[in-house]
């Protein structure tokens, strides 16, 4: 269970509990009528309190977020844990697995992992994704620790920047402004089309080579297979990507990581800002790129 403390501001000085948790603390309907439902759910100076009851200057207001029911099985595995606290997790994601459970991953995702991870530490063991990673793709993924968190992220949202490697020249920075579609609702596969959502992505060249670029970029939407669909469109493609391009031997996956991570905290308000390095097989042909110029 996750405890959260409010200790009440003169601005909201004999107002209604309600007013509060949904203004200042920002909590869901859904989550506040959960609450209501437990004993110990909303206190005020220790107390149960009412929604529709009144709160003072100096009063302490709190809630007590319940554990919600696992979805995925707990197995072991290793994670790479960048960051954790009471209400957030972020981790190193591996190329080499996936997400969640599908007909092709029982058991063997990165939602059992952490599943598995957070039982073992007594904590809320629902994996809360907030955002996603193809298989394929390495890096910074966050899963909120409680459902007052992850509503909060979803809210605010996270802003991400990724290393691509890309066949083809990059020398100056741009911009891809080109809808994306799914032109076959059974398959995963992408295409740029007038007919799609809108979608955008920022780039900025790191180094190059003549026949290939390492980029940061930013997405300023957040489409299914984006980057790599974006620059399979200018001929370009990700080094490696063989749905989008081809296969390399260099590379058993899509250049792609999630190297940067930048977030308002759900609980303290604080700005956070993580990082991880690229994996050895990005970093071997980064290197390589580099020794170029």
């Amino acid at each position: 269970m996750r405890r959260i403390d409010y200790t009440i501001e003169k601005d909201y000085d004999g107002d209604k509990v309600l007013w509060y948790l949904r203004g200042r603390a920002k909590l869901s309907a859904r989550l506040v009528a959960s609450l209501k439902t437990f004993p110990e759910g909303i206190l005020l100076n220790g107390e149960h309190i009412r929604t529709i009851d009144r709160i003072h200057t100096g009063d302490v207001l709190t809630v007590n977020i319940p554990e919600g029911e696992s979805t995925a099985e707990a197995r072991d595995g290793e994670i790479d844990v960048v960051y954790e606290d009471d209400d957030v997790l972020i981790i190193n994601k591996s190329p080499f697995i996936a997400v969640h459970p599908t007909h092709n991953h029982q058991g063997d995702t990165l939602a059992n992992i952490v599943t598995g991870y957070l039982q073992k530490k007594n904590k809320d063991a629902v994996f809360r994704a907030v955002g996603r990673l193809d298989k394929g793709t390495s890096g910074l993924m966050m899963i909120a620790l409680n459902a007052y968190a992850a509503s909060r992220l979803s809210e605010n949202g996270v802003e991400k920047e990724y290393i691509a490697i890309t066949e083809g020249v990059y020398t100056v920075s741009g911009t891809i402004d080109k809808p994306i579609y799914r032109p076959d609702p059974m398959k995963t596969l992408r295409a740029t089309g007038e007919n799609g959502d809108r979608a955008v992505t920022h780039y900025f060249p790191v180094a190059w080579d003549s026949e290939r670029s390492v980029l940061r970029v930013k997405l300023e939407t957040g489409r299914t297979h984006q980057i790599r669909v974006h620059f399979a469109s200018l001929g370009t493609p990700l080094v490696g990507d063989d749905m989008y391009g081809k296969a390399d031997d260099e590379i058993r996956r899509h250049a792609l990581h999630c190297a940067k991570m930048t977030f308002v905290h759900p609980v303290t308000g604080e700005s956070v800002s993580v990082e991880a390095p690229l994996w050895k097989d990005m970093e071997k042909i980064k290197e390589k790129i580099c020794k170029y110029m």
